[in-house]
């Protein structure tokens, strides 16, 4: 009788639990910031805001190359992105929906955590805090001591040093404080991904 396979028509980002007797697989993961990171951010007086319309969406070119090497390696990978404008009024939900598309449609990723939370509305998913990690790990049995987290603000870094995460920060060299002790300092996320890599 031939063993059970997963069913490829299963999206990618849906759990399968483990049969009796089986052991779960915990997955590695990196976990990416989306705008400085995966595309880019605009600077405004030193500080960087996050695209409001699909047409000033754009992605890195060095994004797809660099997200392939992850993939080939075994990674999950996991796009975590604060975007309290929608809530704020400045954008839409839906413009926010139609650039992630955009970022699935052309980038390897298994699953996209936004917080659409502001400062101020003391959620548990709002990075520094780990929740958007969190929920991730939990649907994708991701292991998140063997993980990584990539951004380019103090509060991605946090985030993942939070939960266990190797956390490189890319310095994109804006006006505003850095994190305090990151585990990596690269330029860009090819150079992160190949800290990453000599990592495993």
């Amino acid at each position: 009788m031939m063993a059970a396979t997963p069913d490829a028509r299963m999206p990618s980002w849906v759990s399968q639990a483990a049969l009796p007797g089986e052991i779960p697989i915990h997955h590695r993961a990196v976990f990416l910031d989306r705008d400085g990171v995966l595309n880019h951010s605009r600077v405004i007086d030193g500080k960087p805001v996050a695209p409001w319309r699909l047409e000033d969406f754009h992605i890195y070119p060095e994004a797809a190359p660099a997200l392939d090497r992850l993939r080939a390696a075994g990674f999950r990978l996991v796009v975590t992105t604060n975007q309290p404008d929608a809530a704020l009024g400045r954008m839409s939900r839906d413009a926010v929906t139609a650039m992630h598309a955009v970022l699935t449609d052309r980038l390897p990723i298994d699953r996209v955590e936004v917080c659409f939370h502001r400062p101020q509305d003391g959620c548990t998913c709002r990075k520094p805090k780990p929740g958007m990690l969190e929920r991730a790990a939990h649907a994708l049995d991701i292991d998140l001591a063997t993980s990584f987290m990539v951004g380019d603000r103090w509060s991605d870094i946090d985030a993942g040093q939070a939960v266990g995460c190797f956390s490189v920060f890319v310095d994109r060299g804006y006006a505003e404080r850095g994190p305090e002790r990151p585990d990596a300092v690269v330029s860009s996320l090819t150079e992160a991904v190949e800290i990453i890599l000599g990592q495993t």
